[in-house]
């Protein structure tokens, strides 16, 4: 999935949405790529002012995705050009007796 198709999903996405966001993790020289499955609660485009080349007019943005996962944590991500974000179907048990 490209940057442009995972923002126009992100831009989407509302509370209840199940997602899969597979997403690049860096610390110093290692990355991996790590997988997180969870329920919308919020999404945000929040603004911060912590990155190395600020912009003239400081206003520096990051998209993010409060999660809560299925054993009922709340994770947040934070969307970059690695992500990888996918609407998953609503687990079975959310479909009982509807």
């Amino acid at each position: 999935m490209s940057t442009d198709a995972t923002l126009a999903l992100f831009a989407e996405l509302r509370p209840g949405d199940r997602i899969e966001l597979t997403h690049e993790v860096k610390v110093g020289l290692k990355r991996w790529t790590t997988t997180t499955v969870g329920t919308v609660v919020r999404t945000e485009r929040r603004r911060h002012s912590l990155h190395f080349r600020r912009s003239g007019d400081d206003k520096v943005f990051s998209d993010l995705i409060v999660l809560q996962r299925d054993d009922g944590e709340l994770t947040t991500v934070t969307l970059d050009e690695f992500s990888q974000l996918r609407r998953l179907a609503p687990p079975a048990s959310h479909l009982v007796g509807k």
